[in-house]
Order: C-alpha cells, then sequence, then structure tokens
C-alpha cells in the first residue's frame, strides 16, 4: 500500500469537510501552488486535535488560504483565538472570505507581513502552534516559537516527510528537533507528514 493509497482511505473514513471547506477546496485546485493547502484529512486532523487540547491561544504561521486555519478555529474553547501568519495578501484574503463563510473570522487574528516580526511582537505563551511556512526557515521559526510555548503547549509541524524524499532543509528540521533535549517528539505519517513536539515533562 503507497502512502497516497492510504491518505485515500483515511480521508474516505474520516468525518467529511463542511460544505465551506469543499467550496474552498475547489478554488484553492485552482491555483498552481494548489498542493501547499492541509486538505480535508490533515484539516480533520487538525480539527480534531485542538478539540482535545482546548488551547486558548492558537499560533499559526503560514496561512496559505485559510483551510487549516479555519479547521482549527471551528473547535476552538470559547474566548479562544488564532493569530494566522502569512507574507501573502492575496491568499490571506481567500482565508479571511471563507472564515467569515464558516463563521469563525471572530476567532482568528490574520497578521500580513514578516512573520519573524509578528512573533517577536507577541506576548507568549501559546498553547498550540502550527508551523507550515517556508521550509528553509523552519528551524528558525521553531526556535523563535519554543520560548513562547506553555509548558503543556504542542508545536504541530507539517511536511516533515519531505526530509525523506531529499528535502535538505526538512532533514535538517528533523534532526535538530530529534536531537533537542529540551523537547519530545513524534512524526505521524499524515499526507507529507505531520511532527507533534512538547517540551519534555
Amino acid at each position: 500500500m503507497t502512502l497516497e493509497d492510504a491518505d485515500a482511505y483515511a480521508t474516505a473514513h474520516s468525518t467529511s469537510a463542511t460544505d465551506v471547506l469543499r467550496r474552498l477546496g475547489e478554488e484553492t485546485a485552482t491555483r498552481d501552488d494548489a498542493e501547499m493547502s492541509v486538505g480535508p484529512l490533515e484539516g480533520a486532523f487538525l480539527r480534531f486535535l485542538v478539540a482535545l487540547k482546548q488551547p486558548r491561544r492558537v499560533l499559526e504561521i503560514g496561512v496559505f488560504t485559510g483551510w487549516s486555519s479555519i479547521e482549527m478555529a471551528t473547535a476552538l474553547p470559547p474566548g479562544a483565538s488564532i493569530v494566522a501568519c502569512d507574507v501573502d495578501p492575496e491568499t490571506t484574503a481567500i482565508a479571511k472570505r471563507y472564515a467569515e463563510e464558516a463563521g469563525v473570522a471572530d476567532r482568528i487574528d490574520y497578521r500580513v507581513g514578516d512573520a519573524f516580526e509578528t512573533i517577536a511582537s507577541l506576548e507568549g505563551p501559546f498553547d498550540l502552534v502550527f508551523l507550515d511556512a517556508w521550509k528553509v526557515d523552519y528551524i528558525r521559526y521553531y526556535e523563535a516559537v519554543l520560548p513562547k510555548l506553555a509548558a503543556d503547549g504542542v508545536i504541530v509541524a507539517d511536511n516533515t516527510l519531505n526530509g525523506l524524499h531529499g528535502n535538505e532543509r526538512i532533514a535538517a528540521f528533523n534532526e535538530h528537533v530529534m536531537n533537542d533535549d529540551r523537547v519530545e517528539c513524534v512524526l505521524v505519517p499524515i499526507r507529507e507528514g505531520v511532527t507533534l513536539i512538547r517540551r519534555r515533562p
């Protein structure tokens, strides 16, 4: 069984995306960079994780057209919020439009600009951090957010199986996290891989 077969089977046997997200997926699919979207399986995983974790403050680095932030916002407890960082105003506008349709726009604080500057301006702690931005900077993002992570917080890093397929930057990130005595991690083979990272107890 290939990873693609496993993903297709897992998607078919996971709770379906909402109509809003299906339409977001259709619009995103018309783009040349459509593969950057988390899609229904990983979106469902993020929603489930947030429902279990019940974070009060979430930081998202890399929004694209907004599937991940909408899924996470849907499962947030009352009064909780997401700071969603992206450099592209065009895709962020798409994300905002669908967040409005999904009824979760009031839970998402979109920040367009340099994510490192945004991170530096934010007070911690964050209960959950979703990292899905430019892979070249993964280690820098990780080091920037770890000091702002709550004691029981979780970092979710996307696309980490790409280290297996020749992405040297992701491979370096995976080794960096594995060799970091401050944390423990598990790489889950969902789509292109999701690594869950938390501080050591």
